[in-house]
């Protein structure tokens, strides 16, 4: 297998992995949050935590990294308009979540309190982070889109 194909590999998983990983995270704890009692939302942000550091962050090293070499490899020139926009939609990606990844741990606490406290409902407080979090997903998802489109289309 030559370099190209195993970083090319390496990317496309990376980006796989990326995206669903945030599509799933996303749907269950909506799910969770919509349909379930404080136990079962407490008990899916304690997989949502472990999935974005697990799968997430993995992703988010290896696709900048796979691409760069592949860019490298290639013999891209890194100021192409395609590849410029794939890394600014990434940072932005980035500045969106890595506020997730705090809120989402403050929410798994939040929740596993309000359990251990025997409430039957999520204080306040959640539900105002879990707004921001869902906010926040949107802009990173949308981005992940484009960027995979972006990767395939490579418009001039």
């Amino acid at each position: 297998m030559s370099l190209y194909v195993a970083l090319k590999f390496l990317h496309v998983i990376g980006a796989v992995v990326l995206l669903g990983t945030g599509a799933g995270i996303a749907f269950f704890l909506y799910r969770a949050e919509r349909h379930e009692a404080p136990p079962a939302i407490a008990a899916t942000l304690r997989t949502v935590v472990v999935a974005d550091f697990v799968f997430t962050a993995t992703a988010a090293v290896v696709l900048p990294v796979t691409g760069l070499w592949l860019a490298s490899v290639v013999g891209y020139q890194l100021d192409q308009t395609w590849i410029v926009a794939s890394l600014a939609l990434y940072a932005l990606i980035a500045v969106c979540w890595l506020p997730v990844v705090v809120i989402q741990i403050r929410m798994r606490d939040i929740a596993a309190s309000a359990v251990a406290a025997g409430a039957t409902e999520l204080p306040e407080r959640y539900w105002r982070l879990s707004r921001i979090w869902f906010w926040l997903g949107w802009p990173a998802f949308l981005s992940v889109l484009v960027i995979v489109w972006l990767m395939i289309a490579r418009p001039p």
